[in-house]
């Protein structure tokens, strides 16, 4: 939004799902320190944990978490790599809670994760010849602005114009002063539809949840039964995707790993000079994705995603370019109506359909709530990074507002394995 309209709480950009926040590398200036050992050196928990993966690839990548444990003031991070089908790291670091030490089997929000689900069961569909990309929307909401010109398509990569509703100052307002409420579609399109277009319709690029919102309503509409229904059946389960559930409430299952915010300092009045963080982990999470895409995963689910959104594992060739390839690098521009979240695709970032591209690789990094999450597949050596961080009270600024450490750490670990294939790192971009 336009910087004159901000709201008096916190900015958007700490709930933004799926936006990449901070992708340059941070040197940092704090001294190397001893960390306590990982978490899995530790007793565990009720139940059972896998042991550290142990060799020189999984010794690279924990020097790369212990230094952003420090640098980034995390809390808990959960790492899992695999190259060709072979896992080579996987390992937690750090606290769930206060003396709870994370272990590899905690879940977590998965954030626009999702989207990347519900952009393929739209393209299975145009793969069973039951819609195309270009289908316009007033097939199945006609009521919605420029219905007849929206296409699928443009809901999938971002570029209807369609206002975001978590950027509306009323939207705000009510989830600072309940981020437990459960915002209802209906309460999200009067949010997102209280102000005109941001654009054209296909003129621009804007990163907006209301687009995946609609667009599971309307897949909901195609298949015939509940999206969280439909996305298990075709998307989910053949994925091979065994702890990642949707829930229509703030459930996170046991074990969870914890997280903390300090994103409501603002609207709470916190002085700038005070430590501020607070419980977040059940905090209602639904506002974000679609109605019945709301989802909670764990590491090793988010590196079968990975390697199946990254290979097109349930797609024909056609979908899975539509959806992977970079068509839109060039395409877009800043634009005072949309604030932060219109600006040009570059080789760091650009948006395919529901997947985020960044050189030769495809991702998603959700950021909300205090989780930050980020899953991706580097095709040109068969690489899958899964990465999930909590943050302790130095990462957040004094407006609350925190960084993306789960994608930078992400990129600095390809770094580490594939320096020849490392993702590039872009300019910091705020929404």
């Amino acid at each position: 939004m336009n910087a004159a309209a901000q709201p008096s709480g916190p900015s958007t950009r700490r709930r933004t799902i799926g936006i990449v926040a901070g992708l340059v590398v941070v040197v940092s200036t704090l001294a190397w320190f001893a960390l306590r050992p990982p978490s899995s050196s530790a007793p565990a928990p009720a139940g059972t944990t896998p042991a550290p993966v142990r060799g020189p690839q999984a010794d690279a990548v924990a020097r790369v978490v212990q230094q952003a444990m420090a640098s980034d003031h995390l809390k808990a991070a959960i790492v899992r790599v695999t190259i060709g089908g072979k896992v080579v790291a996987m390992q937690a670091f750090g606290d769930s809670m206060t003396g709870v030490p994370a272990t590899t089997d905690m879940h977590f929000r998965n954030g626009a994760v999702a989207f990347e689900y519900v952009s393929t069961l739209l393209l299975e569909y145009v793969d069973e010849g039951k819609v195309r990309l270009d289908d316009t929307v007033n097939t199945w909401m006609p009521d919605l602005p420029e219905a007849k010109t929206v296409t699928l398509r443009m809901l999938t990569n971002q570029t209807t114009g369609y206002p975001d509703f978590e950027t509306d100052p009323g939207w705000t307002a009510a989830y600072n002063a309940d981020p437990f409420h459960q915002f209802t579609f209906e309460e999200r399109l009067k949010d997102a539809f209280n102000r005109p277009l941001q654009f054209a319709p296909g003129t621009n690029w804007s990163y907006s949840h209301t687009n995946f919102m609609i667009l599971g309503h309307i897949l909901s509409q195609i298949g015939g039964a509940p999206l969280d229904r439909l996305l298990q059946e075709k998307v989910l389960g053949p994925m091979g995707l065994t702890q990642t559930t949707a829930y229509d409430t703030a459930t996170v299952p046991e074990p969870a790993l914890h997280a903390y915010s300090s994103e409501r300092r603002s609207a709470l009045g916190i002085p700038p000079g005070m430590s501020f963080t607070e419980e977040s982990t059940y905090w209602n999470p639904v506002w974000g994705t679609p109605i019945g895409a709301a989802e909670t995963t764990t590491i090793t689910d988010m590196t079968t995603t990975a390697v199946a959104v990254g290979t097109g594992k349930l797609l024909s060739s056609k979908s899975f370019h539509a959806m992977t390839d970079s068509h839109l690098i060039g395409f877009g521009t800043r634009m005072p109506a949309c604030g932060g979240s219109c600006f040009p695709q570059s080789d760091a970032y650009n948006y395919g359909l529901g997947v985020v591209l960044s050189g030769s690789g495809q991702l998603q990094n959700p950021l909300l709530s205090g989780y930050s999450a980020t899953e991706a597949y580097l095709p040109s050596q068969k690489v899958a990074v899964a990465v999930a961080t909590t943050f302790l009270p130095g990462a957040f600024d004094v407006n609350g507002d925190y960084d993306n450490a789960s994608d930078r750490l992400f990129r600095e670990i390809a770094t580490a394995l594939v320096p020849d294939d490392a993702p590039p790192f872009g300019p910091p971009r705020k929404n």
